[in-house]
């Protein structure tokens, strides 16, 4: 079952970064994986968060923009070409992956997942839990 991962659009200047964490270290939101992609004028921040509803809640309340997408978090892994079989199996699956970052498998010091944005969430899914790879939902995740 896919996830929601929370797009926040800031101005790529300064401070911007560092007030949005702030908004979210203040009411206590966990931040379990987060990624940074940035243009000449702004920025998309990606993040994986332990509760959707209260963090998109106080991210508009404080005038931030902000959008959910669904996104996959497998469990990758840790050995030489584990991410090339997760991705050995979307691309016989046919699924392209538009974008991915990885996050640490939350207090665990040797377990991380790979977090997939695909076209095909459900069929993606289906071809990695038939090839054994654990998929997170988002009950694994606000528990991490």
């Amino acid at each position: 079952m896919a996830i929601r991962q929370i797009s926040v659009f800031l101005e790529n200047k300064p401070g911007m970064l560092d007030a949005m964490t702030a908004v979210l270290a203040e009411a206590k939101i966990d931040i379990c994986a987060l990624s940074l992609a940035e243009t000449k004028d702004f920025g998309i921040v990606r993040m994986i968060v332990d509760d959707v509803y209260e963090t998109t809640t106080v991210l508009k309340d404080n005038g931030y923009i902000n959008s959910l997408t669904p996104v996959i978090a497998v469990l990758i892994p840790d050995e030489v070409g584990g991410l090339n079989s997760i991705l050995k199996v979307l691309t016989i699956a046919q699924v392209n992956v538009e974008y991915m970052y990885a996050s640490l498998a939350g207090k665990s010091e040797d377990k991380a997942f790979m977090i997939f944005r695909v076209a095909e969430t459900e069929r993606a899914e289906n071809a990695l839990r038939r090839a054994g790879y654990i998929i997170a939902d988002q009950d694994t995740i606000e528990q991490m």
